[in-house]
């Protein structure tokens, strides 16, 4: 046996930041895609007329679709290579945005939309899981990282204002339209500049476990979201429970493989399953208090869907700025103590959102959407670069995607939960005085939502309308005080456990038992065979490896 010293790992260059460049696109268009129909509906259903059952499919689909597909698509990226899977993923993404666009029917764009979730469930853990092969280094990888999470929510807060800017000009199918340039450029940037990677101790592709997984997940993501808008109901309920079983047969399968989809002893290590208990934190507080906002801008300060998707924009800026920030500050101190200060600073945000009024001056509201937006983001940009850092890299395509459905089911989480709560406080705090007169359908549509009232509000004469609207804001912002409230304990909560859970939390990959070194093709051809190390930056001990003689 000889003994071999640490060798620093290698830092990436100019190729590798352009690469990440490219990566860059996909994370931007799959997240715009959730948030890019907000404003397209009315022009779509004025063409294609779908039923209320249908519409919420067209919103809907994409979502459950990718949500239950992320494990999968990881595992799958890790057997046959992310870049071709990305690359694929790519070409269906774009095909699906022109079916999108040029849909004749309502069940033709809920199709389009399916396909679109099953292209975006490719791409997502992809581009992490890439990132992770090509930042070797860990200063750079985290700088990266923080990029990739800035681009991701920043999709989600461009989505809106792009849709609103394509409609004052084009047709409603442009919304989709606009993906097919980004996915060429995609696909001929990708060979040049993305290497390939796949791990060689993967195994075959467990279709079984697969079917598990995607019956695991999109069950309990469609059921959630069910009973956040319809309150309790036996179906949904029902798809829960079914979904969590056959979560428990997929961690048995996993269990018993020889080679399994899923390393289920990454989740032993505190560095990883904590990051991924962190994002299902800060996305649950941030997707639970984001409808509420949008309201309040909208249906309590009276701001067109446009107005308020462009003043959104304002706290994104700060989002932007607050993933780099977090990763110079976790350089120089403490990650588990940044972590906690951007819980705390995200309670802080919404603890002063929560105390909003209809006269309240735009610019504080939107600085403390802006404080709890970056303390969310920090959160979440550290949280990412731990659980890769911890990834071996022939594991990172399915610790990515666990780590990505972590977050899709902590924003179902909290519009069930914060939504419910949000909600039954508006409809307790409808006085009925104000309902006297009213027919029965016009005061269950009070009940529901504040939008409804305000329709209603304005069909009714004079002081009556008034009264009512202005009885439904006060209730509203009742109903914006919990769920802000509601965020805020979230928020604290995730400081407690981050303190618990990551102190002293060893970031070192664990050994891959059995696994042989990764080879990572570049783009031109040549292989390498890196031997993987901890990285300095995010290893509380360094060991030597050792390796036979020859």
């Amino acid at each position: 046996m000889t003994f071999t010293p640490y060798a620093r790992p290698p830092r990436a260059g100019r190729r590798e930041w352009t690469a990440l460049v490219v990566l860059l696109l996909p994370c931007l268009l799959v997240s715009m895609d959730v948030s890019v129909l907000y404003f397209a509906l009315p022009f779509l259903s004025a063409e294609l007329a779908p039923t209320g059952v249908e519409q919420l499919w067209i919103f809907d689909v994409y979502g459950f679709v990718l949500a239950g597909l992320l494990i999968t698509m990881g595992a799958l990226g890790d057997r046959i290579g992310r870049r071709r899977l990305l690359l694929c993923g790519a070409a269906l993404f774009g095909v699906a945005s022109v079916l999108a666009a040029y849909a004749q029917s309502a069940p033709m764009l809920i199709a389009a939309r399916a396909v679109l979730g099953i292209g975006g469930a490719t791409l997502m853990p992809s581009t992490l899981a890439l990132i992770r092969n090509l930042f070797h280094d860990a200063e750079q990888r985290g700088k990266a990282v923080a990029i990739w999470s800035g681009g991701t929510m920043g999709g989600i807060a461009i989505g809106p204002v792009l849709s609103g800017v394509l409609l004052e000009h084009f047709w409603w199918g442009s919304v989709f339209l606009i993906n097919t340039p980004a996915m060429v450029l995609l696909l001929v940037a990708g060979p040049l500049l993305l290497p390939e990677f796949k791990s060689p101790a993967a195994g075959r592709f467990d279709l079984p476990g697969s079917l598990l997984s995607l019956a695991a997940v999109l069950p309990v993501v469609y059921g959630i979201k069910e009973l956040a808008r319809s309150g309790f109901e036996v179906l949904p309920a029902c798809a829960v429970v079914a979904g969590l079983l056959a979560a428990v047969a997929f961690v048995r399968r996993q269990r018993a493989a020889r080679q399994p989809m899923l390393d289920l002893e990454l989740l032993r290590h505190r560095g990883y399953s904590g990051s991924v208990l962190m994002n299902l934190l800060a996305m649950f507080a941030l997707v639970g208090s984001a409808v509420f906002f949008t309201q309040y801008l909208q249906s309590v300060r009276g701001m067109s869907p446009l107005e308020a998707a462009l003043w959104n924009v304002v706290p994104t800026l700060a989002v932007g700025a607050a993933a780099p920030a977090a990763t110079a500050l976790a350089r120089r101190i403490d990650r588990t103590l940044v972590i906690i200060g951007s819980f705390l600073a995200a309670a802080g945000g919404f603890l002063w959102v929560s105390r909003m009024a209809a006269d309240t001056p735009l610019w504080t509201v939107l600085l403390g959407a802006s404080v709890y937006g970056a303390g969310v983001v920090m959160v979440m940009s550290l949280g990412t670069e731990l659980a890769l850092g911890v990834t071996p890299p022939e594991r990172a395509g399915s610790a990515s995607a666990l780590l990505e459905s972590g977050t899709e089911l902590g924003g179902a989480l909290g519009m069930a939960i914060l939504g419910t709560l949000g909600n039954a406080v508006y409809r307790g705090g409808i006085d009925d005085a104000v309902l006297e007169g009213l027919p029965a359908g016009a005061a269950d549509t009070v009940r529901e939502t504040l939008a409804g009232a305000a329709a209603v509000a304005g069909e009714l004469p004079g002081r009556a309308g008034e009264a009512l609207l202005s009885a439904a804001r006060t209730a509203f912002l009742g109903g914006l005080y919990t769920a802000m409230l509601g965020a805020a304990g979230v928020m604290a909560l995730g400081a407690l456990l981050t303190a618990l859970l990551l102190r002293g939390t060893r970031t070192q990959p664990p050994p891959v038992e059995g696994a042989s070194a990764p080879s990572a093709s570049t783009a031109s051809g040549t292989s390498t065979s890196p031997t993987t190390s901890a990285d300095p930056a995010t290893s509380t001990a360094s060991a030597p490896s050792t390796t036979p003689a020859s």
